[in-house]
């Protein structure tokens, strides 16, 4: 297992899960405490970069089950596609898949570019693009692996 602060400097002291600041000097005992999540079920090694950091809270809500990675309020799409399984299926799959519908291009746009941001933390190995494409009175959010 990889230091603690080695994960946090190269993780921007950011919950991978909720994209929120971690408090580096909090206990690690602390819910906003920093923890480190394989990502893995107990018993299985982690590979290489499989580290990331988490609050304590996020890491323990998470536990076995997938990780439910929140799109920003701030935005304005409908219908948004889960980031971790499109992440999932991107990663092994590769291609392109539709994640959100935006009612304006400006809207799209903004989730487009929050979205690219995200998954840099989120899933950094993942190359992504992102495209937005007109149709049906609305624009389409496309998420395309390079």
């Amino acid at each position: 297992m990889s230091n603690l602060d080695t994960v946090g400097e190269r993780d921007s002291w950011r919950c991978w899960l909720c994209d929120e600041p971690v408090d580096p000097n909090a206990s690690v005992n602390s819910d906003l405490g920093p923890s480190v999540d394989t990502g893995l079920a107990k018993g299985k090694k982690a590979a290489a970069g499989t580290e990331r950091l988490a609050h304590r809270a996020c890491n323990t809500r998470k536990g076995a089950v997938k990780p439910v990675v929140p799109w920003s309020p701030d935005l304005f799409v409908v219908d948004p596609a889960p980031i971790a399984a499109t992440v999932e299926r991107l990663a092994r799959k590769k291609g392109r898949e539709v994640v959100a519908r935006c009612p304006s291009r400006e809207d799209a746009d903004a989730a487009a570019a929050w979205l690219v941001d995200r998954l840099s933390r989120f899933s950094p190995d993942l190359p992504v693009t992102t495209q937005v494409e007109p149709g049906g009175g609305q624009f389409m959010l496309v998420l395309r692996t390079l």
